[in-house]
């Protein structure tokens, strides 16, 4: 019989019908949803063949006296993890054993994780790669709306609006499914696109209906600071709204002012005339200028950079300006990235915060969470660094000497990727948890194989806030083990306080329990009840004052106030400076980074897939015509990129979809031709966010270039840039 479950890849968890098959493995199928609509992109059409791919890892691993990874017993493997915890901790303090998280990782297993290194480890040295994704965003939505749920909406009310900007998001190659939405709103020429390059999505401006705004790489925020001095100057502003719901407009008024669209053309090269069209496209659709709606939505193009909760900020100002968050038909929402972006970062993986979005700092917080995990709240550490800091940290004079990974390829994920591989080989102890032998696995000191999307129960909170049921499909292999497993066992081995449930339901209960009174409140939520409610609760869902689980959910948050001490969204003024990385004689041109539609983050799963690994087999770099003429490259040449920490050599392909000061490169991939590997580590100072997305690089055929090094995070283990290790060299098969 089919199961109903979820996609395991993006955030927009589209809708699946699972059947096993005789030979243990299983079809899948689309399965009607208000967000996918039946649909898939080629990920989740394919998403079964990673549950039986060859090199799945079946059994425990540790690395022995020569250096290879050989087989363990679960035993033997936790009991070696224990006592290395148990003596560094002795030695170097709590804090000596840091943990790593992600945003795919269920929220029963997100909040496990979290009270599993506050409780068990007593370490506040705990971040995750969501950290990498919506936390720019995140900051932002919470100092200027009160809260952080990506779309404060759901996604099928796009469709009714006149206008959607979007800044920053590849929709079309990463939420394929996504783009049905904006089908009404392109059919009245009102999608305007704001991305360096002509992507997938950007082509769907139907070249004159829509509006596609190519900045030079890293000056989004100059961007919106011009359109909103249009809104202002030229009387655009929805006065009522902003005197009845908002604050500090004034200061927002006096900061643009300098932000002439003239001005802008010479900073971000946008045409002055494309700008104010764009501001009076958007305040036509305003409902206070008698439009059907506008929404203005941000991705991780414009919220990967040091300035990147500057420039969501300055969107929320423009759409504050016009009226729409809060509106019926209008809004300000970010596209989270991974499965589970939203729920991953509510309920206690990041490094700042406690289940249900509460604050770590907070003694309120603490003393709740503290009673539900039955521990005193002052043994709960405090707020640890955020997950660059933690990787610099790594194996550093008082920095962790071990590090637990949960759901994460740090090598091939994380920027500057030289950096963090002498990082973890610097640890006394590395621990992975995963499904197959990622780059990150091939590093570790002790692998750990563990179930995945189909083998389990759980739930998973949705781009819109939407919480849904991921359910068991078929078994998983002999000898793999749930995390709520292994965090269980750990536990007990290192003697931890507290009760520490393997059955997902149990856990759903506890953390509903800690999240009730949060910004993120689940309390009014069970298995049983999502179990029938197919199309998922939105939250905040509390239980109500009798205790019982009847709440409808919130599909739209902001109607009525903002959760702000004054009720009221916060104008906040913000400026550009630009990215760190500056063009030089040395490093003349832009990288930008990004996806493609056939793989998904580190492709340690996509690159697994042969229909998808034949139809993107390596990475590739995009350039102009006239940069391929300049450095003498056609297609199909192998070409160098390389900045100020590393180098990437992959295949040209020559298109004038790029600026001529622009290069594009893929992440997807590790050894000579990863991307992080040139990016940079540089971060937001309010988020931590990593500048992904733009650095200054150097192009030139391989052939001419300086030697450069690879990343491929293996200890003597070849990793090619397809995919996984070969037969018979990575101490598995």
């Amino acid at each position: 019989m089919p199961t109903a479950t979820h996609c395991p890849y993006c955030a927009l968890q589209c809708a699946q019908a699972v059947t096993p098959t005789p030979a243990g493995g299983a079809t899948v199928a689309g399965r009607d949803f208000p967000t996918s609509r039946g649909g898939m992109c080629q990920k989740g059409w394919t998403s079964a063949a990673v549950l039986s791919t060859p090199d799945r890892l079946v059994r425990p691993l540790v690395r022995d006296a020569a250096g290879d990874l050989t087989e363990a017993t679960w035993r033997d493997a936790l009991d070696l993890i224990a006592d290395r915890l148990c003596a560094l901790r002795r030695e170097h303090g709590a804090d000596a054993v840091a943990v790593f998280g992600g945003g795919g990782l269920t929220n029963e297993k997100a909040y496990q994780l979290g009270k599993f290194a506050r409780v068990a480890l007593g370490t506040r040295t705990i971040d995750y790669n969501g950290r990498f994704c919506m936390s720019s965003a995140a900051a932002a939505a919470n100092r200027s709306l009160g809260l952080d749920r990506g779309l404060p909406f759901p996604l099928t009310d796009l469709g009714s609006a006149d206008t959607v900007l979007l800044l920053g998001s590849n929709l079309a190659e990463t939420m394929p499914p996504a783009v049905t939405h904006l089908a009404e709103v392109r059919e009245r020429g009102g999608l305007l696109v704001v991305d360096p390059r002509v992507s997938a999505t950007a082509t769907l401006t139907d070249g004159g209906r829509g509006i596609h705004v190519r900045p030079v790489p890293g000056t989004d925020l100059a961007v919106l600071l011009g359109l909103l001095h249009v809104v202002v100057a030229e009387g655009l502003v929805d006065t009522a709204y902003v005197a009845d719901r908002t604050e500090g407009f004034g200061e927002v008024c006096r900061a643009v002012a300098s932000w002439w669209p003239e001005r802008v053309e010479q900073v971000a090269g946008v045409p002055a005339y494309q700008l104010r069209e764009v501001a009076r496209r958007l305040a036509a659709a305003s409902p206070h200028l008698g439009g059907r709606g506008a929404y203005i939505l941000t991705g991780r193009g414009v919220e990967q950079s040091s300035q990147g909760t500057a420039t969501v900020t300055a969107a929320i100002d423009l759409a504050l300006a016009l009226g729409l968050p809060g509106r019926v038909g209008s809004g300000y929402g970010a596209v989270t990235g991974q499965g589970n972006g939203q729920g991953g970062r509510e309920h206690g993986q990041k490094c700042d915060q406690l289940p249900g979005y509460r604050s770590i700092s907070d003694p309120a917080a603490r003393e709740h969470v503290a009673r539900v995990w039955g521990v005193p709240p002052e043994s709960l550490p405090g707020p640890g660094p955020t997950a660059v800091e933690l990787l610099h940290a790594l194996g550093t004079p008082g920095g962790p000497r071990a590090l637990l990974v949960h759901g994460s390829n740090l090598v091939v994920s994380a920027p500057n990727a030289h950096r963090v591989v002498d990082r973890l080989r610097s640890l006394d102890l590395l621990v992975v948890c995963d499904v197959v032998p990622s780059e990150t696995a091939l590093l570790a000191d002790v692998v750990l194989p563990v179930t995945q999307w189909a083998e389990e129960e759980g739930t998973m909170t949705s781009l819109e806030g939407r919480i849904l049921r991921r359910r068991k499909a078929i078994e998983p292999p002999p000898g793999v083990r749930s995390e709520l497993w292994i965090w269980s066992q750990l536990a007990s081995r290192l003697h931890s306080a507290g009760t520490w449930d393997v059955d997902p339901a149990d856990v759903f209960d506890e953390l509903a329990r800690a999240s009730a009174g949060g910004a993120a409140d689940y309390s009014g939520l069970s298995h049983a009840r999502l179990d029938a409610e197919l199309d998922g609760l939105y939250w905040p869902c509390p239980a109500t004052p009798t205790g019982a689980l009847d709440h409808p959910g919130t599909p739209r948050v902001f109607l009525d106030r903002f959760p702000t001490p004054s009720g009221r969204a916060r104008f906040v003024a913000v400026d550009h400076h630009g990215p760190q990385d500056v063009l030089g004689p040395d490093t003349p041109v832009h990288l930008v980074t990004g996806r493609v539609l056939q793989h998904y983050q580190s492709g340690a799963q996509t690159r697994r897939v042969a229909e998808l690994a034949t139809a993107q087999p390596s990475p590739f770099v995009e350039l102009h015509p006239l940069l391929a003429l300049r450095i003498g490259a056609v297609d199909g040449d192998l070409v160098a990129v390389t900045s100020r920490r590393g180098r990437a050599v992959a295949r040209a392909v020559v298109t004038d979809g790029v600026r001529p000061d622009t290069v594009f490169l893929p992440f997807h991939w590790s050894g000579p031709g990863s991307a992080n590997a040139v990016t940079s580590d540089a971060t937001d100072p309010v988020s931590g966010m990593p500048e992904f997305k733009v650095c200054a690089v150097d192009v030139r055929l391989a052939s001419t270039a300086a030697p450069g090094s690879a990343v491929d995070g293996s200890r003597g283990v070849t990793v090619p840039a397809g995919g996984s290790p070969p037969p018979g060299e990575d101490g598995m098969r």
